[in-house]
């Protein structure tokens, strides 16, 4: 692909073209994740970019408007912790210097090539950001729902060289995504029976602070 000059411009729309990770679908696994992200953390930021800065909650807003599935009174409530988080991340001091973040770091965006390397995909959420943001996925998956185990966690957090989990932010990154999670769930309530109950499920836990435990990876 490094061979065709992109982007085009195609009935005024513009095209990029993409190569195929693999043939066959390989994630590469939470020490792997971490070892790209601690290299992308590195890297100084491509001033002919122009990258954006990171704003977590911008889609958000419009998921919950769009949620046609959704009462008044879940989508209100989903306004209110919105607009309460986003005060709360405000106000945070990160410790990690800011610079280029993935946006939507987790295992499930990590994939072994054909040639056995690591890489990152799903670069939508590309950004200028707090490095905590990439981190907080991995130790949610382990502390909140129990998607990793312990040992999985401690791997992430050695080839990285940070614990997330040990900075005073951390729940409200936390909090935000897991907020983000349920509300991109919405999207897919209408006809899908299992989806509309994972939503049931999670706004519940988000009213009462209940153990997630229970929450099911879509």
């Amino acid at each position: 692909m490094s061979r065709v000059r992109q982007p085009l411009v195609v009935d005024g729309r513009v095209v990029t073209f993409w190569e195929l990770v693999a043939e066959e679908e390989l994630f590469a696994g939470v020490v792997a994740l971490a070892e790209l992200l601690r290299r992308l953390h590195w890297l100084e930021e491509p001033e002919s970019l122009g990258l954006p800065y990171l704003e977590p909650l911008a889609a958000t807003w419009g998921r919950i408007d769009a949620a046609v599935a959704l009462g008044d009174e879940d989508r209100g409530f989903l306004r209110q912790r919105a607009e309460e988080l986003r005060k709360r991340y405000d106000a945070l001091e990160f410790v990690l210097p800011f610079g280029l973040v993935h946006g939507d770091a987790n295992v499930g965006n990590a994939l072994v090539d054909d040639a056995g390397r690591a890489v990152l995909i799903d670069l939508d959420g590309f950004a200028l950001g707090p490095r905590e943001w990439d981190l907080v996925l991995t130790a949610m998956y382990y502390e909140r729902y129990g998607w990793h185990s312990r040992a999985e966690y401690e791997a992430f957090v050695n080839a990285y060289g940070f614990d997330v989990m040990n900075w005073y932010g951390y729940p409200v990154l936390a909090d935000m995504r897991e907020l983000m999670m349920t509300v991109w769930l919405t999207q897919n309530m209408a006809g899908n029976a299992a989806v509309t109950v994972e939503v049931e499920r999670r706004m519940s836990d988000l009213r009462t602070g209940a153990d997630r435990h229970g929450w099911k990876p879509f």
